[in-house]
């Protein structure tokens, strides 16, 4: 048994009936969504940057969201009972993070950081779908170039430029400067500033180039996958309907033998 049964959050197998793996496919970026809401309404409320109703609908629809999202599955998959077991947190979610019960619990803020928790299961079990999309094209290579070059560009423009003071600001700078956006309200000053500026534009304009491609790239070859994917379904339908007919032709020469 992998550790993601034991932990509850297998999701649906790929042994699954192909109506609940290609609904759970979709379900997977919004409850990604629900996971980053979860985090930024815990943050308001401590905060008190949000008033108590708002957080009170927000909380039945987050609810709302994983009730739904195993309802469908559930429906869906061949084997219910397998599909619960093997993603029992879910229940316990569901259940646990009732809204209406949170208003007669006396452990209340217990309750409501009960929904971090969610966030770490929606990430763990989002986490196979994130590194296949970052390893596809070496579009995570690409993202993790850009984001080294932007912090040492900043580090770097904020010592050799008197004019930006601070790395925050030089990160700023490099991150506007890399996609030749330039906004113009930090700009580099000394000659050694406008000449690093030269050369990371120019590098800019390259990683600009291989992001698009590899976005690019990505999107066709999801296309490319589901064609392939299409194709593969249908050879193993026509291999099912030659073996079909071939048992017909068997029992059809096994009675005219037995006529004769």
């Amino acid at each position: 048994m992998r550790i993601v049964h034991l932990l509850g959050i297998a999701g649906v197998e790929s042994h699954e009936h192909p109506d609940a793996r290609q609904w759970a496919k979709r379900l997977e970026w919004p409850m990604l969504l629900v996971a980053l809401w979860i985090l930024l309404q815990w943050y308001l409320e401590e905060t008190q940057e949000i008033t108590p109703l708002l957080a009170r609908v927000a909380d039945w629809l987050v609810w709302f969201a994983f009730f739904t999202e195993t309802t469908l599955l559930s429906a869906l998959v061949r084997n219910k009972r397998e599909y619960l077991l093997r993603n029992w947190m879910n229940l316990v979610i569901i259940i646990g993070g009732f809204p209406f019960f949170w208003q007669f619990a006396p452990l209340v803020g217990l309750l409501r950081s009960f929904r971090l928790l969610l966030v770490l299961m929606l990430l763990a079990r989002l986490s196979k779908s994130v590194r296949k999309l970052l390893s596809r094209h070496q579009l995570g290579t690409t993202l993790a170039v850009a984001l080294v070059t932007m912090v040492l560009s900043g580090i770097i423009i904020s010592r050799i430029d008197p004019s930006i003071g601070t790395i925050w600001d030089g990160m700023w700078w490099a991150w506007v400067t890399m996609a030749t956006v330039g906004y113009g309200d930090v700009v580099p000053h000394s000659g050694a500033g406008r000449l690093f500026g030269s050369l990371l534009i120019l590098f800019g304009v390259v990683l600009l180039s291989m992001l698009t491609a590899n976005l690019a790239a990505f999107f066709i070859g999801g296309d490319v996958e589901k064609m392939e994917q299409e194709e593969h379904e249908a050879d193993l339908q026509l291999k099912e309907i030659s073996a079909r007919l071939d048992r017909i032709e068997r029992l059809l020469e096994q009675r005219n033998t037995q006529d004769s």
